[in-house]
């Protein structure tokens, strides 16, 4: 009888058993980048890493599974969520002894056998063990209670059934005028389609030894120095599986790289989540697509800083516009768009690095239609270089019809 293979998803993800949802998630996202067959074309370990950590992402982000995981130490859909978590709560089975089998009572009466064949019992007698005192019960005491609280459900050969596809995410680079204005984009994606030849099925008919089990039905699991058997979850109990299909080695889906293309909305920001339906890994069985997510990372631009809905630009001004007050002309982002030129009103006195909002200006929002954000105006006073005798009598008049220290405050505060 053939035992079924441990695997340490913790270990293939990097997190203790103690990680939270958020932290597996993060851990998963983190490796996925790495090893993601787009990353790494014809690299078959990476592949390999790859289908690893999914499948361990698959089972712990799910609370159910993973609670089967942590209590058995691996996972099978033959074994019942609820019989599990009873289990780790220290709760009690139904069922009793036959010969060298225990059953553990399921549902729809279906039973699962445990061999006792490879279990010392001279531990658990009566009275003493080994010189110590045992539960006041005597017999087997609450040692039992530790290794069979509510095991398994019945699995009755049932299939797997329809299993979705996984989600996918992909970082996209977008211009930074296209995010303003909107428009579509471009990109190549890999993903897993439904397998043309089984459509999903995983099988092309006709059925061969379970190689799980040998043939046999069970397999073996151990419990610390006890043995027991369960229902093969590969085939069910039966001992065949039908032949994988050729073209998806059973599978049910295969690997393509395929155009995408979508539309992105008017005032999509720098890191925004996109979701696409549907248009992640394809599922088995019958079994839905999972979801495409796009991050935006958006571009720069050499004039503009954007920092939400709203536009940051830097305009100089000359020394009398500052002092006087001045209207003047500022480029903004419609002006991009071939529209009319804005103007920006400087108040007399504007001093270098003063900050003026052109209130709409800014980016179409959204989330929130009609609405825009406002562009900001950061002003730097541009001192002229004087070169004739006139122009620097005029500014040493200046000078003393306004005599005051700009640096007088400094000392002030020393």
């Amino acid at each position: 009888m053939a035992p079924t293979q441990k695997k340490d998803y913790y270990g293939a993800l990097g997190v203790k058993p103690t990680a939270t949802a958020d932290e597996i998630r993060k851990a998963f996202r983190k490796m996925a980048r790495k090893y993601h067959p787009d990353v790494n074309p014809n690299d078959k370990k990476s592949e390999e890493k790859f289908k690893e950590i999914s499948e361990a992402n698959d089972v712990l982000s799910d609370e159910k599974k993973r609670k089967v995981f942590d209590q058995f130490g691996f996972y099978s859909d033959n074994i019942d969520p609820a019989a599990a978590e009873a289990a780790a709560r220290g709760g009690g089975m139904s069922g009793g002894f036959g010969e060298d089998r225990y059953s553990a009572g399921s549902r729809g009466g279906q039973e699962v056998p445990f061999d006792f064949g490879g279990f010392d019992f001279s531990g658990f007698q009566g009275g003493r063990e080994q010189g110590r005192p045992t539960d006041a019960g005597g017999g087997f005491g609450g040692s039992f209670k530790d290794i069979f609280s509510g095991m398994f459900s019945g699995g009755g050969g049932r299939s797997r059934g329809a299993q979705p596809g996984t989600d996918l995410e992909y970082q996209v680079n977008v211009d930074f005028w296209t995010l303003i204005r909107g428009g579509v984009t471009r990109l190549e994606i890999t993903r897993q389609e439904m397998c043309p030849t089984c459509k999903g099925k995983s099988t092309s008919g006709g059925s061969v030894e379970c190689p799980e089990c040998n043939g046999t039905g069970q397999v073996t699991q151990m419990g610390g120095r006890m043995k027991f058997n369960i229902q093969c979850p590969r085939c069910g109990g039966s001992g065949k599986v039908q032949n994988a299909c050729a073209t998806c080695n059973g599978a049910g889906v295969v690997t393509k790289r395929e155009p995408l293309e979508f539309r992105i909305k008017p005032g999509t920001r720098d890191g925004q989540r996109i979701r696409l339906a549907g248009k992640g890994n394809a599922g088995t069985d019958g079994g839905s697509a999972g979801d495409l997510f796009l991050i935006i990372k958006g571009g720069t631009n050499a004039l503009f800083t954007r920092q939400g809905d709203d536009v940051y630009v830097t305009v100089p001004v000359t020394v009398s516009e500052a002092a006087l007050g001045a209207k003047i002309d500022v480029p903004t982002v419609d002006t991009h768009d071939g529209g009319p030129k804005t103007q920006l009103k400087i108040p007399p006195g504007t001093q270098t690095g003063q900050k003026l909002r052109l209130r709409e200006k800014g980016v179409p929002s959204a989330t929130r239609d009609g609405m825009r954000g406002d562009q900001i105006v950061e002003v730097r006073i541009v001192v002229p270089k004087v070169q004739d005798e006139r122009s620097k009598e005029i500014l040493r008049e200046l000078a003393t019809l306004n005599p005051e220290d700009p640096r007088h405050s400094l000392f002030g505060t020393v």
